[in-house]
């Protein structure tokens, strides 16, 4: 099989049929072999409904149906755990994203040997201020901190080889930075595409402030898993440690001060009566504690099992 076609969604009953109809259409324009894997992240309209009828037209439509909203990052690992084409594309159920990209990015995996391609939507139908502005900002500090030049990472238009999808944990909230998550996993041959960006036709939107926050929550958290998720100690072990040290040297030089004081025979305060004594301590609990943070982590990280990440009610092949 040439392409599999993966569409979270929720609550987007409207779009379904067209979006169906139109990536239909492509592909039969270009003779590509192909399925359809809608992943319904717990819809509570007639979403389900609607795919029943699609499946009923089509043998190459697959479904999944979650228990209950498990976000799309959980709905992307479900879809890419079901995928068999050769090349995996993915887009939102909304109609903003255009199938007629689909057989150019598929010709960037597949003629240019690429890895992953991101849609990058550069002009855009968003409301300026409340979703374009932000997106802005966003993106410039996944740049940054990623080392990825890309536009968009969030854009859901995306191409990618079948190995780069069965070779990546897209949880929590990560769907924004497969890109990042694709690069940690060894697939650095990532390229942008300018892609077509459609009106919301049909629906509203699932954007909004809190998803900004956690944006920006999860890059960071996403930064130091990529940096010290196999190795934890490296990072608390040694700011333990050294927070530890300097609490040590200071403590021991306030000691030192006291004692040749009193051979000196200087007056002076109690050790427990200056403030930098206890600064001292503070610094040397802090960093016994962060020591052993960084041995907890090792631990954790050497028995952690897999947890159930969401449960599926209903499935279509």
């Amino acid at each position: 099989m040439q392409i599999s076609v993966v569409i979270p969604l929720l609550n987007e009953e409207q779009s379904l049929p067209e979006l169906h109809r139109w990536i239909k259409e492509v592909m039969q324009k270009h003779h590509f072999s192909y399925e359809i894997i809608f992943v319904d992240d717990g819809s509570t309209d007639n979403s389900w409904q609607e795919i029943q009828k699609l499946k009923a037209e089509n043998d190459g439509v697959k479904a999944i149906k979650f228990h209950k909203n498990y976000g799309k990052s959980q709905a992307l690992h479900a879809g890419f755990k079901e995928a068999q084409g050769e090349v995996i594309i993915t887009m939102d159920a909304d109609l903003q994203d255009s199938p007629e990209e689909i057989p150019e990015l598929y010709e960037l995996i597949q003629q240019q040997n690429f890895d992953l391609v991101s849609g990058w939507k550069k002009v855009r139908y968003d409301n300026k201020i409340t979703k374009n502005l932000p997106s802005k900002i966003f993106n410039a500090a996944a740049r940054k901190v990623s080392g990825i030049q890309l536009h968009d990472f969030n854009c859901g238009l995306k191409a990618y080889k079948n190995e780069v999808v069965k070779n990546i944990e897209v949880n929590g909230e990560m769907h924004r930075y497969i890109p990042l998550l694709a690069k940690n996993a060894g697939f650095s041959n990532i390229v942008e595409k300018v892609v077509i960006h459609q009106p919301r036709k049909y629906g509203e939107t699932k954007f909004g402030a809190n998803r900004f926050i956690h944006g920006f929550l999860d890059l960071i958290t996403l930064w130091f898993l990529s940096k010290f998720g196999k190795r934890p100690m490296h990072f608390f072990g040694a700011l333990g440690a050294l927070m530890f040290f300097i609490g040590f040297v200071a403590t021991l030089w306030i000691g030192i001060s006291k004692l040749i004081k009193l051979y000196h025979n200087t007056p002076d305060i109690l050790i427990t009566q200056n403030p930098w004594f206890f600064i001292a301590l503070t610094v040397m609990i802090l960093g016994t504690l962060l020591f052993i943070a960084g041995f907890l982590g090792e631990i954790i990280l050497r028995t952690n099992k897999n947890q159930e990440r969401y449960k599926i009610s209903k499935r279509i092949k």
